[in-house]
């Protein structure tokens, strides 16, 4: 089995199973502030199991890729939602679940203007921002109990760049 992943591009199709893609794709769902404002509404299922939605700041260090993938983590209390302050995309990784344990991993690039929020239950790799700054609004649960888990693999796996096709 290869432990090579390579980064494909985020889209709304693709990243479904794992959560929603925040964008402003598409037609805005109405036009507010005297004329000058699209909104586009209710973007994110956000799901807080017995506990309250908070947002927070995080600044995260860049990475560099290859990235050595030696962990990923879930929330099963809770969705979480990650929203670039930046003009910069990030790398985003997700797995889908085994049966209690994460599958093959996968790894997507997001565009400057979009965001993303797992779902509740997904795993997922670390926030990773690739350029700096990697400072992020994030939307998740606050309240009582556990609410992560990790796993860690036993032999990492290498994200890299997507191959580009040869002429």
């Amino acid at each position: 089995m290869s432990r090579i992943i390579h980064i494909q591009p985020l889209t709304k199709e693709a990243f479904t199973p794992f959560g929603d893609v925040l964008d402003t794709d598409g037609a805005p769902d109405k036009v507010i502030n005297q004329g000058k404002c699209g909104r586009y509404h209710d973007r994110a299922h956000l799901d807080f199991n017995g506990g309250r939605a908070g947002v927070s700041l995080f600044n995260a260090q860049p990475r560099s890729l290859p990235l050595s993938l030696q962990m990923v983590e879930r929330h099963p209390d809770g969705s979480q939602a990650f929203i670039p302050m930046s003009e910069h995309g990030f790398l985003i990784v997700v797995a889908p679940d085994a049966g209690g344990t994460p599958g093959t991993p996968i790894a997507f690039e997001s565009t400057p203007g979009q965001a993303i929020n797992f779902h509740r239950g997904t795993w997922h790799g670390v926030l990773t921002p690739l350029s700096a700054p990697g400072l992020f609004a994030v939307v998740d649960r606050i309240g009582t109990g556990a609410n992560l888990e990790e796993h860690w693999f036993d032999d990492p796996y290498v994200v890299t760049p997507a191959t580009k096709p040869t002429a």
